[in-house]
């Protein structure tokens, strides 16, 4: 006994911290769970008008404004499942109070990328975002040609000479030229919380069969 209720003890102990990892992850997918919840029940409130201060805490919030796009755009590389490949329409927008923000005005397909799109009167109804989508792989924006591989909503908005304000649109009055609205919701929210707890709770079955097989091994030698 004295040779293998050590190894005995020291793999239940390993197992069970390693399952405890997993019930973790559990508890924290049931978190992460409610609080998407309660990010996508933000986001279908009634939009509110645009506040005259906004900043990145105000994230997802529905809001409105009224204006006038002023013909100068970028184009974010994009896609659908339904229409495939194409780019998001990022706008300037010169608001009826006076303020140029940018309004993301939703997808067109890659055939109507060159199209003009002039200015044109809108009422844009949608929910603020400061996404985070640039990584270390993704390409630097083609100024030159409009075209951009993530949004950035500070470059975009130096870029645009605007607010760094960006009103994902959900709805849209006015002529909207073509763009369909891609209305903001958390499915580009990541919630891994489960396949983690899959891997400890597997890591744990492993250490348990190794410890058992083990003790065995150990007995088998001892007899």
């Amino acid at each position: 006994m004295r040779r293998w209720l050590p190894p005995l003890v020291l793999g239940l102990m390993l197992a069970a911290l390693l399952a405890s990892l997993g019930f973790w992850q559990l508890r924290r997918m049931a978190e992460k769970t409610a609080q998407l919840d309660a990010i996508q029940r933000g986001i279908e409130q009634q939009p509110v008008a645009l506040p005259a201060a906004v900043d990145p805490s105000m994230k997802y919030r529905p809001v409105y404004a009224t204006g006038t796009t002023t013909g100068e755009e970028i184009l974010v590389l994009s896609g659908t499942h339904d229409f495939g490949g194409g780019y998001n329409v990022i706008s300037a927008f010169q608001t009826d109070d006076g303020r140029r923000i940018m309004v993301d005005r939703g997808f067109v397909p890659q055939d109507d990328r060159r199209k003009p799109r002039p200015p044109v009167a809108l009422t844009v109804a949608g929910n603020l975002h400061w996404p985070d989508e640039k990584g270390s792989a993704t390409p630097e924006p083609d100024l030159a040609a409009g075209i951009w591989f993530a949004r950035e909503v500070p470059r975009m908005a130096a870029f645009l000479h605007a607010q760094p304000v960006l009103i994902v649109a959900s709805a849209v009055r006015g002529d909207a030229q073509g763009v369909m609205p891609i209305p903001l919701d958390i499915t580009d929210i990541p919630n891994n919380h489960l396949s983690y707890a899959i891997q400890w709770f597997s890591f744990a079955v492993i250490c348990l069969g190794m410890t058992i097989g083990l003790v065995w091994r150990i007995r088998r030698m001892t007899r």
